[in-house]
């Protein structure tokens, strides 16, 4: 992930959701609309754990109920 990817994530409120209108993933938009700090837990989780297998899983696996339901229903139906 590039610098400037993970300044995004990090970013506030605002900027992370302007850039999710842009977004070509669903993940991406997802994410980008997600609080600061389930984006920092993310990148804390995932983004700074390369060595990791299936980080991103596992992250989104030990999230609360409503992260992970809102993920369902925005990315995954």
């Amino acid at each position: 992930m590039s610098s400037t990817e993970r300044s995004i994530l990090l970013a506030p409120g605002p900027i992370a959701r302007a850039v999710a209108l842009m977004a070509r993933q669903p993940e991406q938009r997802w994410m980008l609309c997600q609080p600061l700090d389930v984006r920092r837990s993310y990148v804390a989780g995932v983004v700074d754990r390369p060595d990791l297998r299936n980080a991103a899983e596992i992250w989104l696996l030990g999230q609360p109920h409503g992260v992970r339901a809102s993920y369902v229903r925005q990315v995954l139906e």
